[in-house]
């Protein structure tokens, strides 16, 4: 196949990886200060997780910039960057920490959506190494998310 022809055919994909890139970015910002900003004693366990997650997106980040590089595009800067997670903004109260969790998981959901749309467009553009990296960082927001999950029972059953 011509290399013009699958640049054409991935087009999806590096759109999905760009945005991709960017979320990561996003919630590695969000993360790090929802971990600064929340106060209170059963905040601890949360920020702690919140701090060893910030770690695993800006490697996801990382990676996704790599594959860009490899399918000879540029990762987005800055200027490329619009905000989009509003329910992971840090809270008015510091110790509304099921604020905080209910914001992460909206996060993770919004990931995995991107990350399984970025499966099928990787398939459909015969790109196996894209779409082995979605379907590995796919399978990180799901334990993201179900960490998650499993803090907001503990909370709302309190």
């Amino acid at each position: 196949m011509p290399e013009t022809e699958q640049a054409t055919d991935n087009d999806e994909a590096i759109e999905l990886l760009k945005k991709a890139y960017l979320d990561e970015l996003e919630t590695v910002m969000n993360y790090l200060t929802n971990s600064i900003v929340l106060d209170g004693v059963r905040a601890e366990e949360i920020k702690g997780s919140l701090q060893e997650d910030i770690q695993e997106e800006l490697g996801h980040a990382e990676q996704i910039g790599q594959r860009l590089k490899q399918l000879d595009e540029v990762p987005p800067g800055s200027a490329d960057f619009q905000a989009a997670q509003t329910n992971l903004q840090p809270p008015e109260d510091s110790t509304s920490v099921i604020s905080v969790i209910e914001g992460v998981i909206e996060a993770e959901n919004d990931a995995i959506e991107t990350y399984r749309a970025l499966i099928d467009a990787a398939e459909e553009a015969n790109d196996p190494v894209t779409e082995d990296l979605a379907v590995t960082l796919l399978a990180d927001e799901e334990a993201h998310r179900a960490e998650f999950r499993g803090f907001r029972k503990e909370y709302k059953s309190d």
